[in-house]
């Protein structure tokens, strides 16, 4: 038998047009639907035995299919007649001619005639009548239902049989309509209480969104019934206090302590409404752990974090399905439409290093931004959520003012989030019943809506009155709400209605950062590695590649001279020194991830972490097959973001401190697009949240002729916001320093983030190599002395020494031996920050005789490093440092390469002492 499941309405045009031809032909089409039209005009008569005559059936066969237009109609555009607005006709809510029973010729149609619902999940006997009142009761009540444009059939018909049956709403019991009211209660009665308490100062309340307590309150409840364990939540400020006292079970009195600026002053702090928090909490099915993420007032930038400490959970559970751990994600409406980096992070939500087997998005809908006037100055689309089409996300609109739809389409929405593992929107339709904060005065700028918000009465008042006139509760009890919640916040503790466990996470679930908490950053550690455990390492990169896997002839040749180098037979190149690093470290229990966009190969064709069958789709990781015991090595050719991306891995990193976190740029320079992240998170996030974050970056910089935009990691940004230990800052010169500074980021009990500026032509640099014994002894040395220099008398007899970092110490050093310069010392700071004062001096105090000292960089003299280390030589006794550089340039390099060589040459001879010649 055919399937009829094409009754929805998504084919109407067609079975019409071919109905034409069947009435004009039947032979002309296919047997299958002559035998479906034949069975559809014996139906049609026997709904309707009165009737006869040719032109009645023909007539109810068409009305037939008009029907099916009609559920479809419904289904696609039921959403924008939905009354989802608690403001009323003051936004979006339209009429909808589709919706109308005259748009598909059924006006006349008697409302008993029987028709065949399709896929309808209608539970009443399917007569027009029955059927236009499901349609209205399921898609144009408090809830717009958005999914049709979801192209899996499987995830349309599911939410169908979810929601259409139930003509859209659930059945609560009284005890859990009670339990909205009092969640309610404590929403309104927080924002009221603070407002009263603390005149004038800014909140950034919940006022006209108070659903939101209940609907987070379900997500919990419900998710632990089905089994989740963690929940992340990322959210910007609006709602946050009361989220952070009503859910997370903050006490009470800690907040009113940050209202008073009680704070610790060992940290800069931040506002209280930018602070994150974490609890254990019973549910029903056990412990959850939630958790808060900080964030700043950057809106949707803490979307991705929150998802990469989702990640980071999930993998350590190794919860593959996400049934464990759950991120949600609070939006306001403007910022959900505006700001790109929430198309970023929904462009990662089914990729293979950065899914998170679904996020819930909670957008808190105001129906303005900060005080935009129309929506027409807002977005250009219809709804603020439309952006989330781009993943086939279902969306639900919902009214704020129900709290009982609210739960509706949260429950809805979990389940649909744990059986397809994908994103869903709740749109809550709300309006912020003050200014953008208390002290903003909206009727300026909305009078028109202010009006009408003016006039309302709270969600929690028509709430109220709904449960007495339904008898659930009596107006006294309703009071007795508000007068226990007060007294519960009066007295500071906890006031949300979850209560408290202390078996949250099992231990080995627990990450332990207290053991890095307060270290100094010299620490002696042996990074060293044996030349019998060098030598097996790299053998095994070649040995461990299946027989029949054809690896590129050139990426062989690579990997058979590491081999070699691991013998101690070649000098080893920086692509040896990195995944040696990587190597020993995933052998000694310590993870790593490696992400950015063309890592696995390298943008420079250094890297080869990955390998590619040549003949068919196939890779071959070979750190991943580097010992029959060792950690977890992942690397991931990324989305092409820097915001959303690096923000993951930092979100990743500040949840896993085992775990060596890398992000590299493809370029350097491409590290622009993620300033908010560095800024907002990598070199303050210490400061304002005390959250530690073992982040590694990897920049490629270097002027070597590639133009403004493939020249500088913009060096200068960064030794800006290195203060107070925040931050590592290394330019590691030879393949040896980059092994040692990898291990000792992860072997030290100290994490800070760390900013590394690699080369690009030092990869193949002849100079840029390294012997084997260099692995095997020594460490990470963050100042290193003349390389040519080496003897007492020759160190006496220098009379300029020059200081830099990175690719023009090699220019230097090839002039100065071209030269045959004896009387000056080239010394390389390594680290730039924390700045390794002691240890220059050390180094220093080898040249008694010095007259001159100069900082040779080969950036712009406003940009590089020189403006943010030029202080640190103030100390010092000897002689006045003295920068040599280009001069100040408002773009980073000169886009001719001969214009480029001109200028390197200069500035090297300058250096050397060497232009009088």
């Amino acid at each position: 038998m055919m399937d009829e499941s094409f009754l929805d309405g998504e084919h109407a045009l067609f079975l019409e047009q071919l109905y034409e031809q069947y009435q004009q032909d039947p032979a002309s089409i296919d047997p299958q639907w002559q035998a479906y039209f034949q069975r559809l005009d014996a139906t049609s008569v026997s709904h309707k035995p009165s009737s006869s005559g040719n032109g009645k059936v023909l007539a109810q066969r068409s009305e037939q299919l008009h029907v099916s237009r009609l559920i479809n109609a419904y289904r696609y555009l039921g959403h924008l007649e939905a009354n989802t607005n608690p403001l009323g006709d003051y936004a979006y809510t339209v009429g909808v001619p589709q919706l109308m029973l005259e748009h598909h010729g059924l006006e006349n149609v008697d409302p008993d005639t029987v028709f065949d619902p399709g896929t309808f999940n209608i539970i009443a006997k399917p007569t027009l009548g029955n059927i236009v009142h499901a349609l209205r009761e399921t898609y144009v009540r408090t809830i717009g239902f958005e999914y049709m444009h979801i192209l899996d059939v499987q995830e349309k018909r599911w939410l169908q049989k979810r929601i259409e049956p139930e003509m859209g709403r659930g059945k609560l019991t009284h005890p859990e309509r009670r339990k909205i009211l009092e969640q309610l209660t404590a929403a309104e009665g927080f924002e009221q209480y603070l407002h009263r308490r603390y005149v004038g100062q800014k909140r950034f309340g919940l006022e006209g969104g108070e659903s939101l307590i209940p609907l987070l309150q379900t997500l919990i409840h419900e998710g632990g019934k089905q089994g989740l364990q963690e929940i992340v939540i990322g959210m910007a400020h609006r709602g946050r206090l009361n989220v952070l006292t009503n859910v997370l079970c903050k006490p009470a009195g800690d907040l009113f302590g940050e209202f008073e600026g009680k704070i610790d002053e060992t940290y800069t702090g931040d506002v209280k409404y930018h602070k994150g928090f974490s609890c254990d909490v019973s549910t029903e099915g056990g412990p959850m752990h939630l958790v808060l993420a900080f964030n700043p007032s950057h809106l949707e930038i803490v979307s991705p974090v929150m998802e990469g400490s989702v990640r980071a959970r999930q993998d350590r559970r190794e919860d593959k399905d996400g049934d464990q751990v759950l991120g949600i994600s609070i939006h306001g409406d403007a910022a959900f439409a505006g700001q790109g980096v929430v198309m970023e992070t929904f462009n990662m939500a089914q990729t293979r290093g950065y899914r998170t087997r679904g996020t819930i998005h909670i957008v808190i809908n105001n129906q303005i931004g900060f005080t935009t006037s129309t929506v027409s100055d807002s977005r250009s689309t219809y709804y603020p959520t439309d952006v989330a089409k781009m993943i086939n996300a279902p969306i639900f609109h919902v009214n704020g003012d129900d709290p009982e739809a609210v739960v509706y389409v949260t429950q809805v929405a979990l389940e649909y989030r744990q059986l397809f593992q994908k994103d869903v929107v709740i749109d809550l339709v709300c309006y912020r019943r003050l200014g953008h904060n208390e002290a903003d005065e909206p009727n300026m700028t909305q009078p028109v809506m202010y009006s009408i918000i003016r006039s309302l009465p709270s969600t929690r008042a028509k709430y109220a009155l709904r449960l007495a006139e339904a008898g659930v509760v009596s107006e006294g009890g309703a009071k007795g709400l508000i007068d226990a919640y007060r007294t519960k916040l009066s007295n500071g503790g906890i006031t949300c209605c979850n209560s408290q466990t202390r078996t949250g996470l099992p231990a080995e679930l627990q990450t332990h950062w207290k053991v890095y908490v307060g270290q100094p950053w010299r620490q002696h550690i042996d990074t060293t590695c044996t030349a019998e455990r060098i030598q097996s390492i790299s053998a095994r990169w070649i040995s461990n590649i299946p027989a029949d896997f054809v690896v590129h002839p050139r990426v062989l040749k690579v990997l058979e001279a590491r081999a070699a180098m691991g013998r101690g037979e070649q000098l080893a190149d920086w692509g040896f020194g990195e995944n040696l690093a990587y190597a020993t470290l995933v052998e000694e229990g310590f993870e790593v991830r490696l992400s950015g966009q063309d890592c696995g190969r390298g943008t420079f064709s250094h890297r080869h972490a990955v390998l590619h069958h040549q003949q068919r789709r196939e890779q071959w990781i070979p750190l991943q097959h580097t010992a029959d015991f060792q950690a977890k090595f992942t690397v991931i050719d990324s989305v092409l973001s820097e915001e959303a991306v690096l923000a993951f891995e930092y979100g990743y990193a500040t949840a896993e401190p085992d775990t060596l976190v890398i992000w590299e740029a493809q370029f350097g320079d491409f590290v622009n697009g993620a300033q908010v992240v560095i800024d907002q998170f990598i070199s303050s996030g210490e400061q304002k949240w005390q959250r530690l974050c073992g982040l590694v970056m990897f920049l490629p910089h270097g002027l070597e002729g590639q133009g403004p935009e493939h020249s500088s990691a913009r060096l200068e940004r960064f030794v800006q916001l290195a203060a107070q230990e925040n931050m590592h800052i290394c330019i590691p010169s030879n393949p040896a320093q980059v092994f040692h500074m990898l291990r000792r980021q992860m072997m030290r009990k100290y994490r800070k983030p760390l900013i590394v500026f690699t080369p690009k032509s030092l990869l193949r640099h002849p100079l840029a190599v390294s012997p084997l014994e260099d692995f095997t002894l020594g460490q990470f040395e963050v100042v290193l002395d003349d390389v040519d220099i080496t003897d007492v008398d020759a160190k006496e007899q220098v009379k300029r020494v020059i200081l830099c970092s990175g690719k023009v110490f090699y220019d230097l050093l090839e002039e100065r031996r071209k030269q045959a310069l004896t009387d000056t010392a080239i010394i390389r700071l390594e680290q730039l920050y924390p700045f390794p004062a002691q240890e220059l001096v050390d180094v220093m105090e080898y040249y008694p005789n010095v007259k001159t000292v100069i900082w040779c960089q080969e950036e712009p003299v406003n940009q590089g490093a020189w403006n943010g280390i030029k202080h640190r030589f103030e100390a010092y006794d000897y002689t006045e440092v003295v920068c040599v550089s280009r001069p100040a340039m408002a773009a980073p390099a000169v886009g001719s390469l001969y214009m480029h060589q001109r200028q390197q040459q200069a500035l090297v001879r300058e250096a050397l002492g060497l232009n009088g010649d």
